[in-house]
Order: structure tokens, then C-alpha cells, then sequence
């Protein structure tokens, strides 16, 4: 029986004659499932976090964990992933990955402890690193370049809906059953959208793609990433002793080592002349800078609110909404700023409104006022981010070939995605840091007492509502406002340091990209 229309296999299908357009919205449907399922899991974990440290017993290094290991390997594996998608089909591709965040997703919502999830999460990093990269490139394949712009418009619109509902959603199901089921509702999407683009996705190649893939840069990547988050986490729960030193050199060495494959193999996953490009190279070291800021900050923020002020965790999520509304409208205008005036006015004052807005986080988290205080800081971070997405995304892939548009994307995808893993891991130092100056200064005001009341209990850590029931109401008051206290004073450091490398990346900004339109 000869194939129907639509059934080649190895053809785009806007190239197979006779293909119907009714198979084009399945496609699309396929890439935003598969794009939404990454992102609302990104931002409903960090609005979990309170809740799973308080069932699951972890430290706060456990919680870094639990962001860092998903980040990881997405950030490690990314590049190489995508190159597979190329080879063996990205369909192919996108429902081995998909499949696998599912079943990762599973072993979340019944893990038993801090540590089974953690590999858990590790797991859905692989199947997230598959996934994201092959969903953009299903539209890209199956849409030709007339349809391909509104296409991926609306794949962006629906997976910033998704970012957006993702954390009010989560945090909602948070509220009023477990943590456990942001995880456990990952399965009936997931098997939604293999099942469409098993019945209605043609499968694609790209000609001419090899089907040998650089896991040897892709292991020493992980491992030195790995390496590097591991001593900065470590630092911040036990100090700078021996075993730290030599965890962060050996990571810096793999780091170094992967560079230096990439150099020489023949088929890197990480093409260095791409960085010949003096736009490229800058517009990753931005990306790497305000990605640091804003992330560390999204990490420590819903924690803040919810151990400093009581909010439930549907309350810590809906602050996010402002924040992603803000920055999807102006993403399309501040795109045509940049054919307009250039990249150098928007990335460098979108970053500049971006490090205004984090600074204004600092009273606006301590009065705890939502309207008066964090929904305005929200809006200009939201305000700031949109001005400086799409003209970033915009020097990333207009400073490189088309042939390397591909790469150049994931190369801008996989350093914001190490910007994170640093943030997570680094901010914790100035967290535990500040946390605990915080508490020894309470102790040096109130004196003896509250030293032996905190003796007692054993101590205060951050992120971890001390249990006051077997204290006096007057003791228990003084030990909820002494830590309290201790989370604002942690959290406005994240704050005022995020600031800081916003502003230096405005400063980039304004140091090394074109003025005028078009130019290099």
C-alpha cells in the first residue's frame, strides 16, 4: 500500500504535495504542550518549595537541589539533545523526551525523600532537555517561512499563558491537597500530546545532520557544572573547608577541559567560532548576567513570602502573574524597537528597569503589601524583561549565519539555563550568610534569653518555621519575629546583588551592542 500524503516520513509537511492544512494546528498543539510542560513545572516547583521542605524534612541545600539537578542537565544536555533531534527525527525526539518527563514526573509525586527526589528531578531534566529543543523545531520543519512567524507567535503566546497560570494553578493545588499533584498532573498531558503527535506529526529530519553526537562534551559539560553548583551549595551550608575547594576546582578543570574538546573535536556540540562574533559573545555574557539576577531572585522570592509573611502558596504564585503579563506585552513592541533604533537602546534600558525594579523589591517584600509593594516592583522587572527578551534573542541569532541560527539559539538557551543553575547555588551563600548575621545580631539586642530559647529548639534555619509550641506565647512571638526578620534581611541581599548585575548588564549593554539598526 502506497503512503497517504501526509505519511512520508522524512519530507516537512508543507513540502509533501497534497498534505492537508489540517494537520498544521496538531503540530502546533504537540510543541505548546510539550513547551508549557517545562515551564509550568520551572515555576510551580520554586512556589512548592516551602511545602516540600516541611513534608520531606530537607535543608535548604536540598531545595537548591531540587531546582538545580532539573537545571542541570536540561543546560548540559540541551545542545546535544537538539543535535539528536536533527539526526533521528525530532518527533522521534520530542515523544522519547516527553515520555521520560512524564515518568520522572511520576517518581516526584511519590518520592519518599529529599534525596529520591532529586534524582527524580534529574530525570525530568534529561526529558525536558529532549523536549524543549524539539518542539520549536517541529514547528519550524512542518510550517513553511509564510506561516512560521504567526506559528511560533502563537506557541509563544499559549506557553506564556501557561508561564503565567502555571504558579496561581500550582499553588492553588498546593493549598488544597498536596505538592505531590503538580507533579502527578504532568501524566495526562504528557499523554495527551504523544498521542497527537504519535496520530497527527509527521516526523522530520534535517538534511544533512549527523547522527554522531558529542557525549563527551555533553559528560564533561554535566560533570563540570555539576562540580561548580556542588562546592557553591556546600559553601553555603558548611563554609569554605577543603572538600569545597577541591569539589569547585575540579569542576572548573572539567569546565575547562570541555572548552578545550569543543575546540578540537570535530563535531562540537558547542561551536566555538561562533564566539569570533563580537555581538554573540556579548549578548550570551548579558544573558549570563541578568539571567543570574533574575533567576537567584525567583528562587528565594515565594519562600520569602510564604515563611515571612504567612502568604499560602496560591498568594506566593499569583505574584508572578504581574511579572509575566508585563513582559509578554511589551516582548512584540520592544522587537520592533530593535529593527527601529538597534539593540544597544533596548539592552540597555530594559536591564537598567530590571534592576530597578529588583531593588524595589527590597521594601516592597519587607512591608509585605501586595498592591502598594510587590505588585509595582513586579510590573517594572516585568517592564524591564520585556524590553530586553526579544532584542537579545534578536543579537543572539542576527549575529551568526542562518545555517548557525539553530545552535545559536541553543547556545543563548543553555547559558541562561547555567545562569540559573549559578544563581540557585551561589545566592544560597549570601542567604545562609545574611540569615544567620541576622540572628546573631536579634541574640546581641535581646541577650541570654533568646540565645537559650533558640539552644532549645535547636536552632533557626532559613526556610524552616521554627516549631514554637512548646514555648511561651512571649518566647514563641519573639523567636517568629527574630526569624521573620532573618528571611527579609536574607532575601533583601538576594535583592540588592540581583540589582547589581542587572545593572552591570545594562552597562554591557550599552558598552558593546550596535547603536543603529543592522549592524554588528
Amino acid at each position: 500500500m502506497r503512503p497517504g500524503p501526509c505519511e512520508h516520513p522524512y519530507k516537512r509537511i508543507a513540502d509533501v504535495p497534497g498534505c492537508p492544512d489540517r494537520l498544521k494546528p496538531f503540530v502546533l498543539l504537540t510543541a505548546i504542550l510539550g513547551t508549557s510542560l517545562s515551564y509550568i513545572d520551572g515555576t510551580v516547583v520554586t512556589v512548592a518549595l516551602s511545602a516540600i521542605r516541611a513534608d520531606l524534612d530537607a535543608t535548604l541545600a536540598d531545595m537548591q537541589w531540587v531546582v538545580n539537578s532539573y537545571t542541570l542537565f536540561l543546560s548540559a544536555l540541551i545542545l546535544v539533545a537538539g543535535g539528536a533531534g536533527d539526526a533521528f527525527g525530532h518527533r522521534r525526539i520530542f515523544n522519547f523526551g516527553i515520555a521520560t518527563f512524564a515518568l520522572a514526573s511520576f517518581a516526584c509525586g511519590f518520592a519518599g525523600t529529599s534525596g529520591q527526589l532529586i534524582a527524580a528531578r534529574a530525570v525530568q531534566g534529561i526529558g525536558g532537555a529532549m523536549m524543549v529543543p524539539a518542539s520549536l523545531a517541529l514547528i519550524t520543519s512542518n510550517f513553511p517561512r509564510s506561516e512560521r512567524g504567526r506559528a511560533i507567535g502563537t506557541w509563544a503566546a499559549a506557553s506564556g499563558i501557561a508561564a503565567a497560570l502555571g504558579p496561581i494553578l500550582g499553588g492553588w493545588i498546593i493549598d488544597v491537597a498536596s505538592w505531590r499533584v503538580i507533579f502527578l498532573i504532568n501524566l495526562p498531558i504528557a499523554a495527551i500530546a504523544i498521542a497527537v503527535s504519535t496520530l497527527w506529526v509527521p516526523e522530520t529530519v534535517t538534511p544533512g545532520a549527523t547522527h554522531r553526537m558529542d557525549w563527551v562534551g555533553a559528560a564533561l559539560a554535566c560533570l563540570g557544572l555539576a562540580g561548580i553548583a556542588l562546592a557553591l551549595t556546600d559553601a553555603a551550608e558548611g563554609g569554605l573547608d577543603e572538600s569545597v575547594f577541591w569539589t569547585g576546582a575540579t569542576g572548573i578543570a572539567l569546565m575547562a577541559m570541555f572548552l578545550a574538546y569543543e575546540g578540537k573535536v570535530e563535531r562540537p556540540m558547542l561551536s566555538l567560532a561562533l564566539f569570533r562574533s563580537r555581538v554573540f559573545s556579548a549578548a550570551n555574557a548579558l544573558t549570563l548576567m541578568l539571567y543570574f539576577a533574575l533567576s537567584g531572585l525567583l528562587f528565594f522570592l515565594p519562600i520569602t513570602l510564604i515563611e515571612a509573611h504567612g502568604f499560602r502558596a496560591v498568594l506566593a504564585g499569583a505574584v508572578f502573574l504581574p511579572f509575566t503579563v508585563v513582559m509578554a506585552a511589551l516582548s512584540n513592541w520592544s522587537g520592533r524597537l530593535t529593527d527601529r533604533r538597534g539593540l544597544r537602546l533596548p539592552l540597555t534600558v530594559g536591564p537598567a528597569i530590571s534592576g530597578i525594579g529588583m531593588v524595589m523589591l527590597v521594601p516592597g517584600v519587607w512591608s509585605g503589601e501586595i498592591w502598594l509593594g510587590i505588585v509595582p516592583a513586579m510590573v517594572v522587572l516585568g517592564a524591564g524583561m520585556g524590553l530586553t527578551v526579544a532584542p537579545l534573542s534578536a543579537g543572539v541569532m542576527n549575529a551568526v549565519s542562518e545555517d548557525n541560527a539553530g545552535i545559536a539559539s541553543g547556545v543563548n538557551n543553555a547559558v541562561s539555563r547555567a545562569a540559573s543553575l549559578f544563581a540557585v547555588a551561589a545566592l544560597g551563600i549570601v542567604v545562609v550568610g545574611t540569615f544567620s548575621w541576622s540572628l546573631t545580631a536579634a541574640v546581641g539586642e535581646a541577650g541570654v534569653g533568646l540565645a537559650a530559647t533558640l539552644d532549645e529548639l535547636g536552632g533557626l534555619a532559613f526556610g524552616r518555621t521554627p516549631d514554637i509550641s512548646g514555648l511561651s506565647p512571649g518566647e514563641g512571638g519573639t523567636v517568629l519575629s527574630t526569624y521573620r526578620t532573618g528571611i527579609l534581611a536574607a532575601f533583601s541581599s538576594v535583592s540588592l546583588i540581583a540589582a547589581l548585575f542587572a545593572f552591570a548588564s545594562a552597562a554591557l549593554g550599552w558598552l558593546t551592542m550596535p547603536a543603529g539598526p543592522g549592524g554588528e
